[in-house]
């Protein structure tokens, strides 16, 4: 069983106000995208690496990301769509996966998933079919409509939704397939899958796998990077 890792790093990264894409925002010298990268290029599990990329940004990917810093596992640049659910069938398209490999998708700007995590995560989804990274919910939930709340949910059962989410590879591509066909869109991956009765299990992985997405993420990844690499020295 290949284990494939796709890298959805298509995102324009308005919400930052930077002059270039979030995924080419600088973490202690290097892109973030680079840092990511590098988590999935040294674990000896992982076999296959696909980027998915704007199309216009795909050269600069190859020459400035995959050649600059050695990613030799990168298979393929491939282009995105026009929303994230587009860039994650593209790269399941692509890659080319026998039905029963796992797949795991993880965004560009998630450095910090811990890779001890990632064995448990290829066996859960291989062993029940998918599986998604996350943490559970710390601050009180509210249901709002038109500026008024209409309820407070039971936090105990609710969970942050991170990545990876790993999948077998048949299923996840049928799931998207039929969203396609069907005229679906979802806010990650696994609600894709869950929409055709398959099994997703949950683990339970770390606070610290921030998705950078603003300004203030940036500023708590640069002290996380900061007190990790004093730890290790």
């Amino acid at each position: 069983m290949n284990v494939t890792v796709l890298i959805p790093a298509a995102g324009m990264g308005n919400r930052m106000g930077a002059a270039v894409n979030k995924q080419y925002l600088a973490l202690a010298g290097r892109p973030i995208l680079a840092h990511t990268l590098a988590l999935f290029e040294r674990h000896p599990r992982v076999d296959h690496i696909y980027i998915i990329s704007p199309t216009a940004e795909i050269d600069y990917c190859r020459s400035e990301i995959v050649a600059r810093y050695g990613f030799a596992k990168v298979r393929q640049v491939v282009a995105g769509g026009a929303e994230r659910q587009d860039s994650v069938r593209n790269g399941l398209e692509a890659c080319g996966a026998a039905e029963t490999d796992v797949v795991l998708i993880h965004d560009g700007v998630r450095p910090f998933f811990p890779p001890a995590l990632l064995e448990p995560v290829v066996a859960s989804a291989a062993s029940v079919g998918g599986c998604v990274v996350g943490v559970p919910v710390k601050d009180t939930i509210k249901q709002v409509a038109a500026g008024r709340i209409e309820g407070t949910p039971d936090r105990r059962g609710l969970w942050q939704a991170q990545t990876p989410q790993a999948f077998r590879f048949g299923l996840i591509l049928q799931a998207h397939r039929r969203a396609l066909a069907e005229g679906f869109s979802g806010t990650d991956d696994a609600s894709l899958f869950e929409r055709l009765g398959l099994p997703v299990a949950m683990l339970e992985g770390s606070y610290r796998n921030i998705k950078i997405t603003t300004p203030e993420d940036l500023v708590l990844a640069r002290a996380f990077y900061a007190d990790s690499a004093e730890g290790q020295s």
